[in-house]
């Protein structure tokens, strides 16, 4: 059993999370629904883990990387990540409603007239810009609101580096600075513990996901799955275009995004993956003054392929019902598609979310949705993964775009490797 374990941690997370996806899937093909009551608590454990860590990491992280930043250009980095990311997610809604307009999911699909479904409540434009700053806190921390937490950690981050740099204020600045540095170290400590976890979660989840969906339901509406993983694949090619035209190494970049996409995949949660994300951003040598900023607010607002998922959804409705989207209606579903996803929270189930209100804005039938929702596991997985993929990508042009030389990522010791 010894010898087991060892063998275990020394393995590298990416070929644990690779051999933990593939036995949960035979698993949940062999054992049945009964599997996933059993595994139920494992997967939760994992969630719950990497969403202990969310807060910490995003805290420290960005206030680190903030009094690590030269003076002046934080408000430039900010500016960049906030229109790449604006510009990434609506170009991915033009690419899922080019891929779908071309292969045209759903023309053979009838919904069934019994079928319903109440479209849940979203935050809207104005309250997520709102929710920026918080009115308490800690409720910040606690209803783990990341943007206000991501404004908390900015603003006490900036007030540091003031007091650091002010003669009369720079010694308590010094000491105070030495503690948040320590509390970051402190966390990526504990954060390297969860990673050896993360594997069993994976198995748990991905076992008690395709226990409960099955080959029938993924059958049924296979036009609609195969679409939307043709237009993530799209997407995925031109992030690969856009890192070269930036001098990205892809070999090195897929090396160590590995293990943040798959795990992804299989817990459907940007925001809950984030801890390997930034695991990730270091490994390829990312500074923290950039990757502390964007992959925290990645998590929240860049959702790449949960807009892709918006535009192949919208184009399979026109197909149900038989009246095809025209181009007012495209144009209108990139903007409005672009603004939900602002703001929607990256767990499992938000894209159901988004899907509802931009229905509901351009006039698609709502039912439709409720025929969605059996297949909503299984896209949902892929449009994480993309997700978690386009937030890297961007740091990482970022990144290049500020001088920064991204190296190889360094390995680990085999006690802190993930």
């Amino acid at each position: 059993m010894t010898t087991l374990l060892k063998g275990y941690l020394r393995a590298s997370l990416i070929l644990r999370i690779t051999l933990a996806l593939m036995l949960g899937v035979v698993v949940g093909l062999i054992g049945g629904e009964w599997i996933a009551t059993w595994l139920a608590p494992l997967g939760d454990l994992l969630l719950r883990l990497l969403t202990f860590l969310i807060v910490p990491i995003v805290l420290f992280t960005l206030m680190v990387g903030v009094n690590q930043t030269q003076e002046g250009s934080v408000g430039r980095i900010s500016v960049k990540v906030l229109a790449y990311y604006l510009a990434s997610s609506a170009f991915a809604i033009v690419v899922g409603l080019a891929v779908a307009t071309l292969l045209n999911p759903g023309s053979r699909t009838v919904p069934d007239e019994s079928m319903d479904f109440s479209v849940p409540d979203n935050p809207g434009v104005v309250n997520a810009l709102l929710n920026i700053v918080p009115d308490n806190l800690f409720g910040a921390f606690t209803e783990l609101n990341m943007l206000g937490i991501i404004f908390t950690a900015l603003v006490f981050g900036i007030a540091l580096a003031r007091m650091r740099r002010t003669p009369a204020q720079q010694a308590a600045g010094e000491r105070l600075y030495g503690v948040v540095e320590a509390l970051n170290d402190l966390t990526l400590k504990v954060m390297a513990g969860v990673l050896h976890y993360v594997p069993i979660g994976v198995f748990a989840i991905v076992a008690g996901t395709v226990s409960q969906q099955g080959l029938a339901t993924l059958l049924a509406l296979g036009d609609m799955v195969l679409v939307l993983y043709a237009a993530l694949a799209v997407q995925l090619m031109l992030y690969c275009v856009a890192m070269r035209l930036f001098g990205v190494t892809l070999s090195s970049f897929f090396r160590e995004a590995r293990a943040p996409v798959v795990t992804a995949f299989a817990t459907q949660s940007s925001s809950g993956t984030l801890p390997l994300t930034v695991n990730a951003a270091q490994r390829l040598g990312i500074p923290k003054s950039i990757y502390g900023f964007s992959l925290p607010l990645g998590a929240t607002m860049n959702m790449d392929g949960a807009a892709i998922r918006i535009a192949i959804s919208a184009v399979f409705a026109a197909n149900v019902i038989g009246v095809p989207l025209d181009f007012a209606s495209m144009v209108q579903i990139v903007l409005i598609g672009t603004l939900v996803s602002v703001g929607t929270a990256g767990v499992p189930g938000a894209g159901i979310i988004m899907i509802s209100t931009v229905f509901t804005q351009v006039g698609l039938p709502i039912e439709v949705v409720g025929l969605l929702t059996a297949i909503d596991a299984l896209v949902g997985m892929g449009a994480t993964a993309l997700n978690v993929t386009g937030d890297l990508v961007g740091t990482s042009i970022i990144a290049r775009s500020e001088g920064q030389r991204l190296e190889e990522g360094t390995e680990l010791s085999p006690g802190e490797q993930g």
